[in-house]
């Protein structure tokens, strides 16, 4: 067959890393023993893929909106919607949704830990913080995956919000906690960023005298004692996936932003029993939902988070031992001769910067249709010399529409 039916399409979020003197100059993704991901070498192409642009440092919601064929700069709101329809919380005109960090704060604002000990669940708080009442606006809080949750706003009494107001979250630790701020002179602004800055405050009130975080500081645990907010937000509006490209999609992705994003561009989300978003994800049931999918779909979309927590928490150790232990559960893919295998990421997150970086991430196409390069190992500088060359995030989907014999002639 000179062409692919289908496409399983793979994202090893934070994937690109720099060389470490740990491993003798190589990337965690380099060091790592990976046959079942060379057998797929073996029969396809590598690249580099710079996701939105050369320099751009993409954000994990930016890149997949990239990556999926989207444009970032017409079509990206914020993370907060993306986080919202994710966490499945409807979103109505004129509401306002923020990506929520449960942080740990000092009693001097000073932000401890943005992430509160990568605390293993918050739901139980949820309920204290859907008790919060602001004038003018009802708050509605949902808790997602570990640190994570979604603050929506809805506006009451005929007031009106704006997404023109300042992060909270500086993305950084060691500092106070910022104020809201209107970023423009309407009043809608000012109204908004006072209504943020007075759900916080209350809410830290009330996180510091929770049950969970005192039996937290007992186990000598870090506590929530806040919320910090980013990526304000109304809801975007996608062409539908199948619409813009004529592929049945489907998703396998567990965190919030991840799922959004597929949702809103109208791929089915596919139900997942253990999946947690940490470095102890179900991988075998990730890959085996993901395969058995392409049954059923034309493209299927495998989002795996773990590589990205280990980059950001600068464990280079455990990366490595993540993308092994990915390159096991991949074995399952061994007998997809009819489909196009894409193996990328969003986006760096090398272990030494503990956060992203612009540097382009390796690309993989392997499957029927491809022209097979010299490349043999999956790495950052073994994908710099691949055939595919180094491709920008919107020349993928033409290019996997190409693969699969689906694009249309320019011209006669």
């Amino acid at each position: 067959m000179s062409f692919a039916k289908k496409t399983l399409f793979i994202v090893l979020d934070g994937l690109g890393d720099r060389p470490i003197q740990y491993f003798g100059g190589l990337t965690p993704l380099e060091v790592a023993r990976t046959p079942n991901i060379s057998a797929l070498v073996e029969k396809g192409a590598c690249g580099l893929l710079d996701v939105i642009g050369v320099g751009v440092r993409p954000g994990s919601d930016t890149g997949h909106i990239s990556l999926l064929g989207y444009d970032p700069h017409a079509q990206y709101t914020g993370r907060g919607p993306l986080e919202a329809v994710g966490l499945g919380v409807h979103l109505a005109d004129g509401e306002l949704a923020f990506r929520a960090n449960f942080a740990t704060v000092n009693s001097q604002g000073v932000v401890v830990d943005r992430r509160a000990g990568r605390i293993d669940s918050a739901k139980p708080m949820e309920a204290a913080l859907n008790s919060i009442n602001v004038e003018g606006v009802k708050c509605h809080f949902k808790a997602g995956a570990q640190h994570r949750g979604v603050l929506v706003f809805r506006p009451q009494k005929g007031m009106l919000l704006s997404d023109k107001i300042s992060n909270v979250d500086s993305n950084a630790q060691g500092v106070k906690i910022s104020l809201c701020r209107p970023l423009d002179k309407s009043p809608e602004a000012a109204f908004t960023a006072d209504a943020v800055n007075q759900y916080l405050s209350k809410a830290s009130k009330l996180l510091l005298k929770h049950p969970l975080n005192k039996t937290r500081v007992k186990n000598k645990l870090m506590p929530a004692t806040g919320i910090i907010v980013r990526g304000a937000g109304v809801a975007p509006h996608f062409e539908q996936f199948k619409e813009k490209f004529g592929l049945r999609a489907a998703a396998v992705s567990h965190t919030g932003v991840y799922t959004g994003v597929a949702g809103l561009m109208g791929f089915d989300i596919l139900p997942l029993k253990n999946a947690t978003g940490r470095g102890d994800t179900d991988l075998d049931e990730k890959a085996r939902v993901a395969a058995g999918a392409l049954s059923k779909y034309d493209f299927v979309f495998l989002h795996i988070k773990g590589t990205d927590v280990f980059g950001h928490d600068g464990d280079y150790v455990g990366k490595r031992n993540f993308i092994e232990r990915i390159d096991t559960a991949f074995s399952k893919f061994s007998g997809l001769n009819d489909t196009l295998v894409v193996i990328t990421a969003d986006h760096s997150t090398p272990c030494e910067m503990k956060n992203h970086s612009a540097d382009a991430v390796p690309l993989l196409m392997a499957g029927p249709g491809v022209r097979k390069d010299a490349i043999r190992k999956f790495g950052e500088r073994d994908c710099g010399r691949g055939g595919l060359g180094r491709l920008k995030g919107a020349d993928l989907m033409p290019e996997i529409l190409n693969i699969m014999a689906r694009t249309p002639m320019y011209g006669s």
